[in-house]
């Protein structure tokens, strides 16, 4: 089979297990659990701790010891495992721990399956710059799959969701081992502990501008999987609502939030244009009122003719909301930092990003769902306010404390 085909498998299927879960976990544990929202919040946060603790030890082992495909195999095992046992959950606990065990094993082959794809490419001489896009909109498109797959057979309230994640992680380890075995690293070079552990980074907190970015980066990290975790309750909470019963938003909330992936990728393709013509500082900017934005429609939307408006127009802004800082900062940090640290600084970035921030962001975000909630009523309301006024208070800190490059060459002249 061509090796292009192959790698675009591996995307689909590493992002197809995801989506089965990541979107309508929080409704089943809510609805169907009776879980609070911060009981939610702590489950989603096992993300948080996996990504600070596991990406870097990991990338290490398949970078020197075991090869990078074996081990992804490994971790999907342990996922497929755990999934299956998550089924059964009954109680905060035990979702919670048995999610962590998942997590600790998921978050580290989103860098696994890049490094195997990489590692294919270059060993067939394909061009990775022209080639790795398509493979990784594959995965996108697993995503939006698996999402229209579980709403679609009325599954976003049933354990069955983890069964199917769990069947397609077995599947995928599986898979991976049929894939060219990647080579681990015989170089001998010596390191220091902090190049090994990837903490090289950290010098760049000597620059203002450079911490500045890693702060907010926490900051603003927070807010990316809110959404994610609580919209989907969110949506479903309309069917309460006689008026609404039957609608289609209240039938399919997924599908409704799959087009929040779609509008991800397209916005993609806008970052180089962007990026260019204005610089991090005003991208970042843009991003934090569009996370205002979103959370603000989600406020005042509901599956009426005008409210399903506010609800789609949310879906597209979510592109720019997530492309604008997620992977315009990524860049950033290609074009700004030496590259003997480029890699460090990345890990760093997503350290700060997907582990602090998502970490404490799930924590918090699930005591405003609890302090909004009076005798199982949720006022969605207020709380889509409460984060749409958490990020544009961000936006107006960000605007007065991120050095403006331009008045500064202004001053110069």
């Amino acid at each position: 089979m061509n090796i292009m085909i192959r790698l675009k498998t591996l995307s689909f299927l590493q992002f197809f297990i995801w989506g089965c879960w990541l979107i309508t976990l929080g409704s089943y544990m809510i609805k169907t659990l009776d879980f609070s929202g911060s009981d939610v919040g702590w489950v989603y946060s096992s993300l948080g701790i996996a990504s600070v603790f596991m990406p870097a030890p990991l990338g290490m082992l398949a970078d020197k010891y075991i090869p990078a495909n074996r081990l992804f195999a490994f971790c999907h095992i342990i996922c497929a495992i755990s999934l299956y046992y998550a089924a059964s959950a009954t109680t905060v606990n035990e979702m919670f721990w048995i999610m962590l065990i998942n997590s600790l094993a998921f978050m580290p082959t989103l860098s696994l399956s890049n490094s195997i794809s990489y590692y294919c490419l270059d060993k067939y001489k394909l061009d990775s710059v022209a080639k790795f896009p398509p493979i990784r909109a594959c995965g996108t498109i697993g995503f939006i799959l698996a999402m229209w797959t579980i709403s679609l057979l009325h599954l976003e309230l049933s354990n069955q969701q983890l069964y199917i994640a769990a069947a397609s992680s077995l599947l995928l380890a599986l898979y991976a081992l049929t894939l060219p075995t990647v080579e681990t690293s015989k170089s001998t070079t010596k390191m220091s502990l902090v190049s090994k552990l990837g903490l090289d980074a950290f010098a760049l907190f000597n620059s203002s501008k450079m911490a500045i970015f890693f702060l907010f980066a926490m900051l603003l990290g927070a807010v990316l999987q809110i959404t994610n975790t609580f919209g989907n309750p969110f949506l479903h909470d309309f069917s309460e609502n006689p008026v609404y019963k039957g609608s289609l938003v209240v039938e399919y909330p997924a599908i409704l939030l799959s087009l929040s992936q779609i509008s991800e990728f397209a916005f993609i393709l806008t970052i180089p244009f962007f990026l260019k013509r204005f610089g991090i500082r005003i991208i970042m900017l843009i991003s934090m009122l569009a996370w205002t934005l979103r959370f603000g429609l989600f406020a005042f939307g509901d599956p009426s003719p005008v409210g399903c408006v506010l609800l789609m127009l949310s879906m597209i802004i979510y592109g720019c909301a997530f492309d604008f800082f997620n992977i315009s900062g990524s860049v950033f940090i290609e074009k700004e930092v030496p590259p003997k640290i480029r890699a460090s600084a990345q890990g760093l970035f997503m350290t700060m990003v997907n582990g602090f921030g998502l970490y404490f962001g799930m924590l918090f975000s699930g005591e405003v769902v609890d302090y909004f909630t009076i005798e199982g009523v949720k006022n969605w309301h207020s709380i889509w306010l409460v984060f749409a006024g958490y990020s544009l208070a961000l936006a107006i800190l960000f605007y007065f404390i991120y050095p403006d490059k331009n008045k500064k060459s202004k001053k110069a002249s």
